[in-house]
């Protein structure tokens, strides 16, 4: 693509131009880079749209969970040619992505490990920059009967209601209960709050009969569960 460097997309072999290349060979032909271009629409006049595309995927190493952690106002400040609007359709499309895994993860809707859970919510919650806390409300056959978040919080905690969670599960006739959240640090292990809301919640669930199955923490690359170790 070297030939091209100074030139737009428009004067570019019909072959090499995203959209045409899209329509011609396939959505899998092109290059992460040339998705993002589609994205973006148009470059400036220094550098054409997928030459800004490659820009901004080399400064989140090429990774596309990185790019997803990338606010609007980064990619409007870093990037000359990113305005409001094409941050915004970036920030849309990555999430947009996000949700589908979510849509493929609820096809797994018996809960037998904490890998199960951690499959459930890894692909919305795993790379999020901030923090959220979710229940699974499980059935007497470990099937989930649904899955609410409860609270959203900043990068270091969240605020978790006890009644409230003990309150849903009464409504839905859940029979048990897992608790997870994710640490937008990538650190497993449990903090102090992290230790004393789950033994409240289980003393909690204890006495309603509604017992707490399991806690995990989720990071873009791993989880935690309490049960695994001993402290559920």
């Amino acid at each position: 693509m070297s030939d091209y460097q100074h030139l737009r997309i428009k004067e570019w072999a019909l072959e090499d131009r995203p959209r045409e290349k899209l329509l011609a060979k396939g959505i899998q032909s092109l290059s992460d880079a040339e998705l993002l271009a589609i994205l973006i629409g148009s470059g400036s006049q220094k550098e054409s749209a997928v030459d800004l595309a490659k820009k901004i995927l080399k400064d989140t190493s090429f990774n596309l969970i990185e790019l997803g952690k990338v606010s609007i106002n980064q990619l409007k400040s870093t990037y000359h040619g990113i305005g409001e609007a094409k941050a915004i359709t970036i920030v849309s499309a990555l999430e947009l992505g996000r949700r589908r895994k979510f849509s493929e993860s609820i096809i797994r809707s018996k809960i037998t490990s904490s890998r199960d859970v951690f499959y459930q919510f890894q692909p919305s919650i795993g790379d999020l920059p901030h923090e959220e806390f979710w229940i699974l409300l499980l059935n007497r056959s470990n099937k989930i009967i649904s899955r609410l978040k409860l609270s959203q919080g900043g990068i270091s905690g969240t605020v978790i209601d006890v009644r409230l969670i003990m309150k849903n599960a009464i409504e839905n006739l859940a029979t048990s209960i897992i608790l997870c959240h994710n640490h937008p640090s990538g650190n497993l292990q449990p903090s102090e709050a992290d230790l004393a809301i789950t033994k409240k919640l289980k003393e909690s669930g204890n006495i309603l009969d509604i017992p707490v199955l399991d806690h995990i923490i989720v990071t873009d690359h791993g989880y935690y569960s309490f049960a695994d170790e001993g402290l559920i």
